[in-house]
């Protein structure tokens, strides 16, 4: 069962990857329901970037790695420092992003009232709780 929730967390940090590589290539796809706005409107709360972009994928895929390395390759064998760390890390900042900012992201934001606020409520910030616990799960 936890490796079945451990190559699904591994599976979906990959697409999300892959989906941000679309969005810095030029896609648009999904992207008008997962940047926050700014209370009474659609105006994003910020226009990201393309080499953000880029870089926000280049680190879910590495995250997607470590989780995979610390949870099914390196399950038998000594554990390693660096993956330990990074799978430290992440953890931390998948359950920060999960708490978020008090304002915009997260379980406890103050503006709800957007299609983002709903799809935060109800997947990004349950997701990011979900993949924080599974680096719990691989760190024990």
């Amino acid at each position: 069962m936890v490796i079945s929730l451990l190559l699904f967390a591994v599976t979906v940090l990959f697409l999300i990857s892959m989906l941000h590589v679309y969005w810095a290539c030029g896609g648009s796809w999904g992207s008008k329901v997962v940047l926050p706005v700014k209370k009474g409107g659609q105006e994003p709360v910020f226009v990201p970037r393309k080499i953000g972009t880029l870089l926000v994928a280049f680190l879910l895929l590495f995250a997607a790695v470590l989780l995979f390395i610390q949870g099914i390759y390196l399950q038998n064998v000594q554990q390693f420092t660096f993956f330990t760390l990074g799978c430290i890390v992440c953890m931390a900042l998948f359950i920060i992003r999960a708490i978020g900012d008090f304002k915009y992201v997260g379980f406890f934001k103050k503006i709800k009232h957007s299609h983002f606020a709903r799809n935060d409520t109800w997947f990004y910030s349950p997701l990011c709780l979900l993949i924080a616990v599974m680096y719990l799960f691989v760190l024990i």
